[in-house]
């Protein structure tokens, strides 16, 4: 994540701004991903554990299933955990914060939205 790493961008600026703004939230997987990683700090842990996590709403695990069945479809690239994510942007209406370029093809494809930036077209 960008924003860990002490990256400057529009999207370490976006999130810099929901977190001070108590306006961020996040799919329960990114949670379980950013704790999953030995290297991140117990103030960063803390921070996110903190956050409000977005719900799993009714049907999600099928909707998510149907997504990344579609991507692989047609030839892209659809890790378990970006389905994961995109999903849980759609399910609640909300843009997505990300550099990762696999998410172009949620973008393109899934009608997924970015806050910020272009997840490298």
């Amino acid at each position: 994540m960008a924003y860990l790493s002490g990256a400057s961008g529009p999207d370490v600026d976006a999130v810099a701004v929901a977190l001070e703004h108590a306006q961020a939230a996040l799919p329960p997987v990114v949670l379980t991903e950013l704790l999953s990683d030995p290297k991140v700090g117990e103030s960063v842990k803390d921070l996110f554990t903190q956050l409000p996590l977005l719900e799993v709403i009714d049907g999600f695990w099928q909707r998510a299933g149907l997504l990344r069945a579609r991507l692989i479809a047609r030839g892209r690239r659809a890790r378990l955990a970006d389905t994961l994510v995109a999903q849980t942007c759609l399910d609640h209406d909300l843009s997505l914060v990300t550099r990762d370029a696999d998410f172009r093809h949620f973008v393109r494809l899934a009608g997924v939205r970015l806050a910020v930036g272009s997840a490298n077209d």
